[in-house]
């Protein structure tokens, strides 16, 4: 590609080229990836955020900042880091009606063919995590998403890790028991999430400020439970698993701050699979608490 002085720059494509090179004369070089994060009052930490997608090594992405109306630094601190993404990056600051109404924004808005979201105040674990993307839909193209693992680390902190979540043994019906992959290392097929979205006009206390209703607004806690039901179990996509710990979440979000969260989850959980007709009940769904005793416990051997 040559510039109006007549200088040669390498293109898109011989960047992602040179950086992979399994990836040539194959389809899925050109796949883009849409990341969506959702930004509200996000400065302590959305600069990690950013500053992680930036050092990706696959750069056939758009990263969507779907902010509601931060009152402090967070698009400053966006708009600081914009131009380093050579128009990779959209911001969309608007208001909305609580994370959930923000993720289906920046969904809709995706142009990717692939879409995931990445929380503010997290960050990828490793710069290769796109490419690990790509190259899996490369080798089983017949796939609707895949899905890694990810940790959690101490809030101010991020070198002590608190707990290891592998989506490794996960399957479908275990999400009667309340189980699910790794949200954050879950990556879909655009065409998948309109396949599969529901009727916002037929959800009674919606919402949001659009009708695109990937994630159930009306849900407290645990849209992303019931959005992962919808596709997993009840719509039998096609999935593949990833071993590679994708991304790095700081401990203290919304769904892991206390014995009050928990119980919502649980009430979440249980409304969820009673809607989408997937029989379960509180004591199977208190089951999994076993399971994370055993998480805690590696995690304090991964220290």
């Amino acid at each position: 590609m040559r510039d109006k002085n007549g200088q040669n720059h390498p293109s898109m494509r011989d960047e992602i080229y040179q950086n992979s090179p399994s990836l040539r004369e194959n389809q899925y070089f050109f796949m883009k990836i849409s990341i969506v994060t959702a930004t509200f009052n996000s400065g302590a930490t959305v600069r990690d955020t950013l500053e992680s997608v930036l050092r990706q090594n696959y750069k056939n992405y758009e990263l969507i900042i779907k902010d509601g109306g931060s009152k402090d630094n967070t698009l400053d601190i966006c708009r600081e880091l914009e131009p380093a993404f050579e128009g990779r990056m959209k911001i969309i600051s608007c208001p909305d009606k609580g994370l959930y109404d923000a993720m289906n924004q920046g969904i809709r808005a995706a142009t990717g063919d692939v879409v995931g979201l990445l929380n503010s105040d997290d960050f990828y674990t490793s710069f290769d995590v796109l490419m690990a993307i790509v190259r899996q839909f490369e080798r089983t193209p017949d796939v609707d998403a895949v899905y890694g693992d990810i940790h959690y680390v101490d809030w101010d902190d991020t070198t002590q890790l608190k707990r290891y979540y592998s989506s490794r043994l996960f399957r479908p019906g275990w999400m009667r028991l309340g189980f699910m992959p790794a949200h954050p290392s879950f990556y879909c097929r655009k065409s998948v999430y309109e396949r599969f979205k529901l009727d916002a006009s037929a959800i009674e206390g919606w919402k949001g400020e659009t009708d695109c209703a990937y994630f159930n607004t009306t849900y407290k806690i645990a849209a992303d439970f019931e959005c992962l039901l919808r596709l997993l179990y009840v719509g039998k996509i096609r999935t593949a698993y990833i071993w590679k710990d994708f991304v790095t979440m700081r401990h203290g979000g919304v769904s892991s701050s206390g014995t009050k969260a928990h119980k919502q989850i649980n009430r979440d959980h249980l409304r969820a699979l009673k809607e989408n007709r997937v029989y379960s009940n509180m004591f199977l769904l208190s089951l999994r608490y076993i399971y994370k005793i055993g998480e805690l416990a590696m995690g304090r051997l991964r220290r």
